[in-house]
């Protein structure tokens, strides 16, 4: 995870970022791979409900601290591996949403269907990556951050790696200076 001040300047609003993948009021949410709760508790001042899981306590306890200092009480903490979701929650969500994660997923097509299970007919999967871009070119407080260059992905590859899982491409939305976002939805049938 990013040091102190890093994730505010990268996304210094968190807000915006997910209403342009289709962030709505009132929707049950995942936040899947939720890191340290920066979009955990900007989803949860939008949504219903909110599941942030992720598979290190240390932080899930800095996402507790974030929500209870920000004043929101609908969410749930999880810690899990992203592979399961589906174990974990139990009722189908409007919306799950997934950041600078995705590239380091071992098999996203997987990963892709399980979320599949977990999403309402015609709910979203949002993915947000790292662009493909050399590593160095991607400097934040003067450093270089990011994935490994060889590890980050193409949208095409987020997007074939999705379809593949049974999802469908919703909406591609470009996230200048470094990102883009990839929404995908369950088919209704």
């Amino acid at each position: 995870m990013p040091t102190a001040g890093w994730w505010g300047t990268l996304w210094p609003d968190p807000a915006a970022v997910l209403a342009s993948v289709g962030l709505a009021p009132g929707m049950d949410v995942v936040d899947l791979c939720s890191g340290d709760g920066w979009f955990t508790l900007e989803i949860a001042k939008t949504a219903r409900n909110v599941v942030a899981i992720d598979i290190d306590p240390d932080l899930l306890d800095v996402t507790r601290r974030r929500l209870m200092d920000g004043g929101v009480t609908n969410f749930r903490l999880v810690e899990a591996d992203a592979y399961e979701v589906a174990k974990r929650v139990t009722e189908t969500v409007d919306f799950i949403f997934m950041a600078n994660v995705f590239h380091g997923v071992p098999d996203r097509t997987l990963l892709a269907a399980i979320v599949s299970r977990v999403l309402k007919p015609g709910g979203c999967f949002a993915v947000i990556n790292w662009q493909q871009r050399p590593r160095e070119e991607t400097a934040i407080l003067g450093e270089p951050r990011g994935p490994k260059t060889e590890l980050r992905i193409s949208p095409e590859t987020t997007i074939q790696s999705a379809e593949a899982g049974g999802l469908k491409l919703a909406k591609f939305v470009d996230m200048p200076p470094y990102h883009y976002g990839v929404v995908f939805r369950r088919p209704s049938s």
